[in-house]
């Protein structure tokens, strides 16, 4: 498939403040690499400590980050706001990894439905690549669920991009459970452009379980742990008061908690309390475990629902979020997990949550697609290759 001097695939991810789109974004990597395609990840957010991406080239742009949970600016790795320098001298680079690359097809993660504060470097980069001589396809990789409903003015611009730029939108989800029109209303507009992947699920999850760690314990994983605190708080104040207290209670941090506060938190480990930062093999910890209770970033729901362990979800629901509500509140409809509203999470409410859980036999939707990262890679494939995409349009 790959030419010669040239790259299939231009991935570009910008996370701001949790690091799912980059687990996400790394795993549909892997996906793409093992069946033959070339691709250069470019990450333009901080350092996530064991990100695989596999053998794709990796790229990085100046780090940014958002400077808190409604992501008002933008600061540096130094936490600087940026100036109209740092953002001139980011889109150089992206043109530069542009030309030097000379993708195939470029996917964008979350743009133009997200990352509206990076169009100082990505309109320039579509522009680039819409004039070339030999133009890229190009791609929108979203999630299934957009936050609540942005004004129409806004709106109107998304819709002005796609038209103007992209060839496809690719959703990471199942229609079936969550239609891409239940969050951003005006799909039907560009409905010939919808393409539906089904979710993604790190492959690893698949894999042998770790052989000691996990077996019997109690699992609590808080995402990147930059709004980690209340739920490892209700987690500690839950083991007391839950039937399982006598189990290991492995509590994960991600690295996104300051260590001075995560220290804080170590320091509270004792015999079967076991609080450390995040790991990268976290999904092997999941199929033995008793319990699983974490947030709810698209990625740990869909990794617990194919692990099959017994699950509570506490979505994050700060400042903007409603993502993550929504999900877990589907999903707890159809029983496929026990939903803890963050709001008034206590660790009774939690412990309680625990039993009702254990008091329940779970199951995710029979029909619920998770093959979302091979067949991303079989649609881009379908892409390059001209071939029908009538397959993977919503019924």
């Amino acid at each position: 498939m790959s030419q010669t001097n040239q790259i299939d695939v231009l991935f570009y991810v910008q996370h701001l403040l949790g690091i799912g789109h980059q687990r996400r974004a790394a795993t549909l990597t892997r996906a793409m690499e093992r069946i033959g395609m070339k691709v250069a990840f470019v990450s333009g957010g901080l350092e996530v400590p064991g990100l695989d991406t596999g053998p794709a080239t990796f790229y990085q742009l100046a780090p940014v980050r958002a400077d808190g949970i409604y992501f008002t600016e933008l600061l540096d790795q130094k936490d600087r706001p940026i100036d109209k320098a740092f953002k001139q001298s980011r889109a150089q680079h992206l043109q530069e990894i542009f030309n030097k690359t000379k993708p195939r097809l470029i996917l964008l993660e979350m743009f133009p439905f997200g990352r509206r504060q990076m169009r100082f470097e990505l309109v320039p980069l579509l522009e680039t690549a819409k004039n070339s001589s030999s133009p890229p396809k190009i791609i929108s990789s979203v999630r299934d669920i957009l936050v609540k409903a942005p004004k129409q003015e806004r709106i109107d611009e998304m819709l002005t991009w796609i038209e103007t730029y992209f060839d496809n939108v690719l959703i990471h989800g199942d229609p079936n459970l969550i239609p891409f029109d239940k969050t951003f209303h005006p799909a039907r507009e560009i409905s010939n452009k919808i393409l539906y992947s089904g979710y993604v699920v790190d492959e690893k999850v698949d894999e042998a379980p770790h052989p000691t760690d996990g077996k019997d314990e109690i699992i609590v994983s808080t995402g990147g742990g930059a709004v980690s605190e209340r739920l490892v708080k209700a987690a500690i104040s839950a083991r007391e008061k839950s039937s399982l207290k006598n189990k290991v209670w492995r509590i994960f941090i991600g690295h996104s908690l300051p260590e001075d506060l995560f220290s804080q938190y170590a320091n509270l480990s004792e015999d079967r309390l076991i609080i450390q930062r995040s790991r990268a093999d976290f999904t092997s910890l999941l199929p033995n475990c008793a319990l699983s209770i974490s947030q709810g970033g698209y990625n740990t729901v869909m990794e617990v629902l194919r692990a099959g362990c017994p699950r509570v979800i506490v979505p994050y629901s700060g400042g903007l979020e409603t993502e993550q509500t929504l999900r877990a509140k589907l999903l707890a409809e159809t029983n496929a997990l026990t939903y803890v509203d963050e709001e008034n999470l206590t660790g009774q409410i939690l412990a309680d949550a625990i039993e009702q859980t254990l008091n329940t036999k779970q199951r995710p939707p029979s029909s619920l697609d998770t093959n979302g990262a091979e067949k991303t890679a079989q649609i881009l494939t379908a892409i390059l290759s001209n071939q029908p995409l009538d397959k993977f349009k919503s019924p």
